[in-house]
């Protein structure tokens, strides 16, 4: 059934305590200069030539009809709600592919999303951006992620302060810590068609997770990695396959290489 907007609530389905959730209600306001926030709006709608390309071969879709979508999203100002929630230099600076995230679900219309390592929330903000304007689907974000190696603003930011209320009615946010957890997720509430792994430093869990994520994919589904090169995992798991490293977007840093599971 399509989501409608009016009748969205104003929490994600959440398996914290309340009180932690709350904080994806409190966003620290970012003051920023009209210069600097145009600057930053430029950098978050980027999209190179060669990323381009690989979307086009890899979505189906032609380049013109890429570039609506993200069109689209200065229309709906998405961009500039994520700013207003706090988003800085350091949660573009770490993950500036988000437009490209936008890009592939507009367009490969995944029903049921699930990532890793939720923080602040910035993923999570295009993920669900683009769900609302699919009118379908569904996102679990599991975390929190590791805070190591992550710049002050993006490691202090209260957990999915990023997501605005409107965009929550189809998130679930879990922050169960359970090793096993991840693997429960993927085996239930029906098949996952693009996963979103946000890759830490710990080489062990992120070889496992990559192994978990593959086994939970859905024929035909999208695996997606954000900062492989803090490990080999990624690397190591591409050849696995017989295949080079496969990348999104060079970054920095590198929207985590991404493989397309055979049908």
């Amino acid at each position: 059934m399509p989501l409608s907007a009016s009748v969205m609530p104003e929490r994600p389905r959440t398996s914290v305590a309340p009180e932690r959730a709350r904080r994806a209600d409190r966003p620290r306001t970012v003051i920023l200069r009209p210069a600097a926030r145009k600057a930053l709006l430029r950098r978050m709608l980027l999209v190179r030539r060669a990323t381009l390309d690989r979307l086009a071969r890899l979505t189906g879709l032609a380049a013109p009809e890429l570039l609506a979508f993200r069109r689209e999203l200065v229309v709906e100002g998405i961009p500039d709600q994520i700013l207003d929630r706090g988003a800085g230099t350091s949660f573009v600076s770490e993950l500036p592919q988000g437009v490209l995230l936008y890009l592939l679900v507009r367009a490969l219309r995944p029903r049921r999303i699930v990532e890793t390592g939720v923080r602040p929330g910035y993923s999570t903000a295009w993920l669900l951006a683009a769900l609302r304007a699919n009118r379908s689907g569904e996102l679990t974000s599991l975390g929190p992620g590791s805070g190591a190696g992550r710049a002050p603003g993006v490691e202090l930011a209260g957990i999915g302060q990023l997501v605005a209320p409107a965009l929550r009615a189809p998130w679930t946010l879990d922050l169960t810590s359970a090793p096993d957890h991840f693997e429960h997720v993927l085996a239930s509430g029906g098949p996952v068609q693009m996963i979103f792994l946000d890759n830490g430093p710990e080489v062990d869990r992120t070889r496992a997770e990559i192994r978990t994520a593959w086994r939970g994919l859905a024929p035909g589904g999208l695996l997606l990695a954000h900062r492989i090169a803090t490990s080999p995992a990624w690397e190591e798991f591409c050849r696995h396959q017989g295949l080079r490293p496969q990348v999104l977007d060079a970054g920095p840093p590198p929207l985590g290489a991404l493989s397309l599971r055979a049908t």
